[in-house]
């Protein structure tokens, strides 16, 4: 993921999208897929804007709420309006700028490893929107953010979280998944950006099907429950502490 010293390429098309460039265009490079434009108008959708899943996922939220990579802080603002407290948390100094301009009360720049403050309280919700789960990288670093979780948690908190099976982009022509079996999961994929002729440095995204996020968060003391999903096969889930759980996990 990019780490506190990258280029913050992001940060500066969000800025600059803010002061009134509303063209402002990132280039999203991966191995796995052909490069894409990404907008900073994409960062910054009123609620008619977001797509079913974020909209859900807004509505489940309850308490105390720590948004994660939060980019221009749609969220958090959405939140806001609903008097719900919000900590919005984004590694990148420039988003952090942009969201403290639009009134985001509460704004943090640090990974999502960041231990909290001994004078923070616990989090009833943690929000990861946007295919947020690809935050941890890895599926290692999966493992290791749902351990940090609940250090970040209430007892009766929930994580809510968007992610995505890619398995599709390593289909042959006949529909066959055609994988290295020896190789990382399919899901690991490193993507780098662009913008404005700058190319920042490459950073690990996880996209994770749900059977295998079942198992991880099964060990590591979650249970997930699968709320939604879209047309384009991103769901949404809430993780809930075993023991603190939802009573049915529902397949997707």
């Amino acid at each position: 993921m990019t780490t506190l010293t990258a280029p913050d390429l992001l940060g500066q098309a969000l800025l600059d999208y803010h002061r009134g460039r509303t063209a402002a265009t990132l280039t999203v490079h991966c191995n796995a897929a052909d490069d894409e434009p990404l907008p900073a108008a994409y960062f910054f959708r009123t609620l008619l804007q977001m797509p079913e899943l974020e909209r859900r996922a807004l509505d489940e939220c309850r308490g105390r709420v720590l948004d994660l990579g939060a980019g221009a802080g749609c969220h958090a603002l959405e939140l806001q309006s609903r008097q719900f407290e919000v900590k919005a948390v984004d590694v990148s100094a420039g988003a952090v700028q942009v969201m403290g301009a639009r009134g985001v009360r509460a704004v943090a720049r640090h990974d999502l490893f960041a231990p909290r403050p001994a004078s923070d309280r616990p989090y009833d919700t943690i929000l990861l929107l946007m295919n947020g789960l690809g935050l941890t990288g890895t599926l290692a670093g999966l493992d290791r953010f749902l351990a940090h979780a609940r250090t970040l948690l209430a007892p009766d908190g929930q994580i809510l979280a968007t992610s995505s099976d890619v398995s599709y982009l390593y289909e042959d022509e006949d529909g066959a998944l055609v994988l290295d079996l020896n190789g990382p999961y399919y899901g690991e994929i490193e993507y780098t950006l662009s913008y404005q002729n700058r190319t920042g440095e490459p950073f690990p995204w996880l996209f994770i099907d749900a059977a295998l996020l079942n198992d991880a968060a099964a060990a590591a003391g979650f249970q997930a429950d699968f709320l939604d999903e879209d047309a384009e096969g991103q769901y949404l889930v809430r993780l809930t502490p075993v023991g603190m759980a939802e009573p049915a996990n529902q397949a997707i």
